[in-house]
């Protein structure tokens, strides 16, 4: 009865007209900055936070909730028109968004990829409601080697992502793991491959380099082409957006797997929304009964990875909140503002501010609705972008992309790495080379050597022993292998002798 209670004080502090109206000014900040390439929700907090000075918990947290809840939501619009990742976790979406916006159907995978939000942003938030007092010993029962393998089983996705070609994309994930090695080593301090460089000491920054892979690539290739983005009838987009709405409900269990995906990468510390979105895509092109037509605009490479992102933040919140450890860059900076609100992370909170946690819950699952329905109401006239000329539409993107990529650390070398994996971009459309594996082995080769180290200098090799590092070495080896035995199986079908 006391829980129902906090859960009822929460709802009805987040619906008094302060914390409401300011949740709205957040959701609508928060889908304009994400539409923004390279800004992104941490710069979006970053900014927030020295205005809840003086604001009582619930009408802080609306603000800088809300605001944040939905960057990765408006992120999903660029991806899908221009191939463009709002944010690094964004990504995915590209890889079937903007293949969807080429024929013509920019509308549905809009539809698709908003409503897909709003359903993994309501599930992270009950996530949040009913999981802190379950897993508590789960979260703390992980460390590095637990990481280590979790990220070795997401790049393991390398292959999948190759498409048709799993060699072009084995090729492709081995450079992106080779560029990760890039700056200092983290066991030994020495800097690796910097060529003399200050910029490369502290490694490829991501944001730079996704930009300039999609957005400045494909930019080039339409200069090269002419035109606009898509050639057909605007009439083919107009009712579109409802299909992808209905997209979503057609694949309702994917959906919600990937939700649970998000939420549950999300309370491991150090993972971030990247893996969680490439996980989910991973993980639909695996079960999906076309993987063969992933990257060339199947619906269901949009819904997962957009439902990943938004159901993150309710999974990061479980171990902020319950143990003050920030589950994402985000919320370490969330973690300031607890302390100007006057409440402290950790099991206190859930004693002595728990209609605060609650109401915590509520602002996800609402301002994500809000969010989808904003973005959703003008995404008809956003597909309709997809018509302009390219002399107009290249010089706007570019624009875009170079100020996304400059003000990840105001350095110029962030705008030479930009366009030199731009031309990267470019040559591997030409001759036919994924991009994707190199995304994945750039962001998850570095997390992965990190808790090898600790992994090695906290147990040598006995790290393998462990009984969830066990379980996701199966995990591993079935990923590897249940390809091959699954074409064993159809030959034997097709020629049983």
């Amino acid at each position: 009865m006391d829980t129902i209670s906090a859960a009822m004080q929460g709802l009805t502090g987040v619906f008094a007209l302060k914390p409401f109206l300011l949740m709205m000014v957040g959701v609508v900040l928060g889908n304009v900055v994400g539409i923004i390439p390279g800004l992104g929700g941490q710069f979006l907090l970053a900014i927030l936070i020295p205005f809840v000075f003086g604001m009582d918990a619930i009408s802080g947290f609306s603000l800088l909730l809300g605001a944040h809840a939905v960057t990765a939501t408006g992120g999903s619009i660029t991806s899908i028109l221009f191939n463009t990742p709002g944010e690094s976790a964004n990504t995915p979406t590209c890889f079937d968004g903007f293949a969807m916006t080429k024929k013509g159907q920019a509308g549905r995978a809009m539809g698709a990829a908003l409503w897909s939000s709003a359903v993994g942003g309501v599930i992270g938030a009950i996530a949040l409601m009913v999981i802190i007092p379950i897993l508590r010993p789960i979260v703390l029962s992980f460390g590095p080697p637990e990481f280590f393998m979790l990220t070795v089983l997401g790049i393991c996705f390398i292959g999948t992502l190759g498409g048709v070609s799993p060699i072009k994309g084995l090729v492709t994930g081995i450079l992106g793991l080779s560029l990760s090695l890039v700056g200092g080593d983290p066991a030994t301090g020495v800097v690796r491959y910097a060529f003399g460089s200050l910029y490369l000491w502290e490694g490829l920054k991501q944001i730079p380099v996704v930009i300039g892979l999609f957005a400045v690539s494909e930019m080039i290739e339409l200069g090269v082409q002419g035109g606009s983005l898509v050639s057909t009838e605007i009439g083919e987009v107009k009712d579109s957006v409802w299909e992808g709405i209905k997209d979503v409900h057609r694949h309702i269990w994917l959906t919600i797997k990937s939700s649970v995906i998000g939420v549950y990468i999300g309370f491991l510390p150090g993972l971030g929304g990247q893996a969680s979105a490439f996980f989910t895509y991973g993980y639909a092109q695996r079960t999906s009964k076309h993987p063969e037509t992933f990257g060339q605009g199947n619906i269901e490479g949009v819904i997962a990875p957009e439902a990943a992102n938004n159901a993150k933040e309710g999974g990061a919140l479980i171990t902020t909140v319950g143990f003050g450890v920030p589950g994402s860059s985000g919320m370490a900076i969330l973690l300031g503002a607890f302390l100007i609100l006057g409440v402290a992370p950790g099991p206190k909170m859930l004693n002595e501010h728990l209609p605060v946690v609650f109401a915590m819950a509520w602002i996800l699952a609402i301002a994500n609705l809000i969010g989808a329905i904003q973005t959703l109401i003008f995404a008809k006239q956003m597909a309709r972008v997809t018509f302009i000329r390219g002399t107009v539409l290249i010089p706007l993107i570019l624009l875009c992309g170079v100020l996304g990529s400059y003000t990840t650390s105001d350095s110029m070398g962030d705008l030479a790495v930009t366009f030199i994996f731009g031309l990267l971009g470019y040559y591997m459309k030409v001759y036919n080379y994924p991009r994707a594996p190199l995304v994945l082995g750039l962001i998850l080769g570095r997390i992965a050597e990190i808790n090898l180290h600790f992994s090695y200098a906290m147990f040598g090799m006995a790290f393998l022993t462990r009984p969830f590092t066990l379980l996701f070495l199966a995990l591993v080896l079935w990923t590897i292998f249940s390809p091959l035995i699954k074409r064993l199986r159809n030959r034997t079908k097709v020629n049983p002798a």
